[in-house]
Parts: structure tokens; sequence; C-alpha cells
């Protein structure tokens, strides 16, 4: 099975940049889309952007503009380029991948999450 491995978070003030990446591995299986959410104190786990194994993103609205999402095929890696970040931003950030078997049975793998905070 995939298995995820998050890292990149940390502590930034208001305006800073930080870059997240999260690696898939140990999985012959087909990588579809991976996506990043976010979960703040007090709130549901939203959806913050999306990737195809084509290129192709999608972003919340309230990162448009400022968040950036990529990933590289080779490496089986996904990255969240966040920039002008304010206290809004903070969360714990999850990485998810959604993954085919060869034969064709579909699941979804999620990573531990990793904490960013965003100071005044």
């Amino acid at each position: 099975q995939v298995q995820l491995v998050e890292s990149g978070g940390g502590l930034v003030q208001a305006g800073g940049s930080l870059r997240l990446s999260c690696v898939a591995s140990g999985s012959g299986d087909n990588i579809n889309s991976m996506s990043w959410y976010r979960q703040a104190p007090g709130k549901q786990r939203n959806l913050v952007a999306t990737v195809t194994s084509g290129g192709s993103t999608n972003y919340a609205d309230s990162v448009k503009g400022r968040f950036t999402i990529s990933r590289d095929n080779a490496k089986n890696t996904v990255y969240l380029q966040m920039n002008s970040l304010n206290p809004e931003d903070t969360a714990v950030y999850y990485c998810k991948a959604d993954v085919t078997t060869r034969s064709r049975f579909p699941y979804a793998v999620w990573g531990r999450g990793t904490q960013v905070t965003v100071s005044s």
C-alpha cells in the first residue's frame, strides 16, 4: 500500500512563506490525484488544493492566488507552496493520495499531518 511522508511545516510570521512536501512510496499502485487538506482548531477539515496525475489543479477560494500545488510524478511527490501567509492559515495540513491498484481497486491514503503556525 502507498505510504505518505510529509515535511515542511513550522512557525512563520504573517506575510511569510512555507513549502510543504509529501512523498508517496512503498507501492506499485497507481497514484491518481494528490491533495492537501487542513484543519484548524475547532473547525472541520477542508480541502485546500488538489492536483491530478496530468497536472490539472484546483484550489479553495480562500487560498487562490497565494498557494500553489505542484507534483513531480517521477518522485511521487506533491508540494504546496504557501505565500502571503496570515494567521487564518494556521492549521494542521494533511496530504492525501487517491490510489488505484492494478486490479483497479480504489483507495485513499492520508498522511499524519504537519502543523503550520502563522504568527501575527
